[in-house]
Formats: structure tokens, C-alpha cells, sequence
């Protein structure tokens, strides 16, 4: 472990004038990663093992709002959360499945949906105070882009992917069940339904009808603002549109417009 925090503990110390515990980094400081001597003090504290790879953590905390348009830009947390929201799906769904052997496809798939989204996401992000650790630029953090439930949840599944890759799918099972699963009430959590998009897949399948097409009509806003509208249709025929910080909350407001115009239609 020694050697781990000594080598994270070489990269480039940026203090702050002021007692705030945020990191904001200007564009002249991108060059060499900046990191806190607090956050190193959390890591070891969050992760509780010697982990053999210190820049992949790094690489989890640090917005795209500080690389964007960079000649040389240091790497965001945007393709370890791609790799982070794919494990954290396996161990959700793996822990559902045993859990509600009497589940179907679709209960299953929407049970999964309540936990790994954006709001929930960002609750387990708040939860170990991820947003004092993040790495961003100086005027996206004056936006509060920092306090965003798209930033937090999408650095909670940045670390899953850097726990993943460090150190295997054992230790990211492990994460996720001490900072997930253990704060979900199961029993609360199958008793509610919210998923509108398997419930869209359900209300499609029991017409025999093609499932269910979403579609990226437009992206709007600066790279770590994005906007994302999608449609939603049915064998060619739109019936809902969503607009969201992420592609799947948009999905998921397209889906629920959805099932508005078909319950409505079918009256």
C-alpha cells in the first residue's frame, strides 16, 4: 500500500487559498494532474485495499469539463464510466436474479432501472462525498456543475470501472454491494414501479408489436453540459419525446410520453 500512495502522492499538490475542500483546476494546471493530500487520505479510506494503479483513480475523478478542447488533453472520466455503468449493471442484475427467483425479464430489468440511475446514482455518490474529490474546471464548477446528479453519478461509475480495472470484478462486487446494494430496501424497492421503459417493452410485447426504437434527435450544450433529446417510436410511428442531462433519463421521459399516448389512444 505504501508504494501505491507514494506514487499518488507525486502528482502535483494544488492547495487552496481558502477553506473550501472543492478542487477546481485552470486550464494551465491540466498538464499535471492535480490532486489533494485530503483525497488521498479519502481513497484509502474508501477503498480499503493496496491498489496497484494510481492514475486509473485519478482518471475517475476528473471531469471532462477540464480536457475539453485541450491541444493535448489529459484523459475524463467519460470511458471508465462506460466501463463502470457496465459492471455495475452485471452486479445489479446478478444480485436480482437470486434475489427474485420468482421475477420475470421484465420485473427484473425494472427493479434494476430504480437503482442504477441518475438520482440514485448520485444519492450513493453523496453518500461517500465523491463531489469534494472531483477534478473540473474552473467555469464549469462556477455553473455548480459539480453538485449535478449527471457529474455524480457518472464519477460514481467512472470509480466503479477504475476498481474494476485495478483490481478485478471481485473487489468492484464488493464496492458495490458495501456503497449500492446495502443501502437499497429490496422489499420497498420491488413494491414500487417507475420503469417506464420496460413497461413500454411489456405493454409492446403483449400486442405483438416491434419493441420499442429510441432515437438521438439532437445534442445541445457545451461537452460536459450536453442536453440530449430523444424519440421514442413503434414500428415507424413516434410516440414520445424526452429531454435529459443523460441519454437514458431522456429515454426514460420518452417511454413514460409513450405510454401516455397509448394508454390515452387505447381509451
Amino acid at each position: 500500500m505504501e508504494k501505491f500512495w507514494h506514487k499518488l502522492g507525486s502528482f502535483t499538490f494544488h492547495r487552496s487559498q481558502s477553506d473550501d475542500k472543492s478542487r477546481s483546476i485552470s486550464n494551465t494546471d491540466i498538464g499535471a494532474l492535480t490532486i489533494q493530500a485530503t483525497t488521498i487520505a479519502w481513497f484509502r479510506k474508501l477503498l480499503g485495499y493496496s491498489p496497484s494503479s494510481s492514475k486509473v483513480y485519478v482518471t475517475a475523478l476528473t471531469h471532462r469539463s477540464i480536457v475539453h478542447d485541450q491541444a493535448e488533453p489529459e484523459d475524463s472520466n467519460q470511458r471508465l464510466e462506460f466501463l463502470g455503468d457496465a459492471v455495475l449493471d452485471l452486479i445489479i442484475s446478478e444480485h436480482l436474479y437470486t434475489c427474485f427467483p420468482d421475477s420475470d425479464e421484465g420485473k427484473l430489468s425494472s427493479n434494476r432501472a430504480k437503482i442504477v440511475n441518475r438520482k440514485s446514482l448520485a444519492g450513493f455518490a453523496r453518500k461517500i462525498s465523491l463531489s469534494e474529490h472531483l477534478l473540473i474546471g474552473e467555469s464549469a464548477d462556477k455553473n455548480k456543475i459539480r453538485s449535478s446528479e449527471s457529474t455524480l453519478a457518472d464519477a460514481f461509475e467512472a470509480l466503479i470501472g477504475a476498481i474494476y480495472l485495478d483490481m478485478g470484478l471481485a473487489e468492484a462486487k464488493n464496492f458495490i454491494l458495501r456503497h449500492v446494494i446495502n443501502h437499497v430496501d429490496l422489499k420497498k424497492l420491488d413494491a414500487v414501479e417507475n420503469n417506464y421503459k420496460s413497461r413500454l417493452i411489456e405493454y409492446t410485447q403483449s400486442r405483438q408489436l416491434s419493441p420499442p426504437v429510441y432515437t438521438v434527435i439532437s445534442e445541445e450544450g457545451a461537452e460536459h453540459e450536453k442536453l440530449f433529446t430523444i424519440e421514442v417510436s413503434c414500428e415507424g410511428k413516434p410516440l414520445g419525446w424526452g429531454r435529459a442531462g443523460r441519454k437514458k433519463d431522456a429515454e426514460q421521459s420518452a417511454a413514460k410520453e409513450a405510454l401516455t399516448t397509448l394508454e390515452t389512444d387505447s381509451c
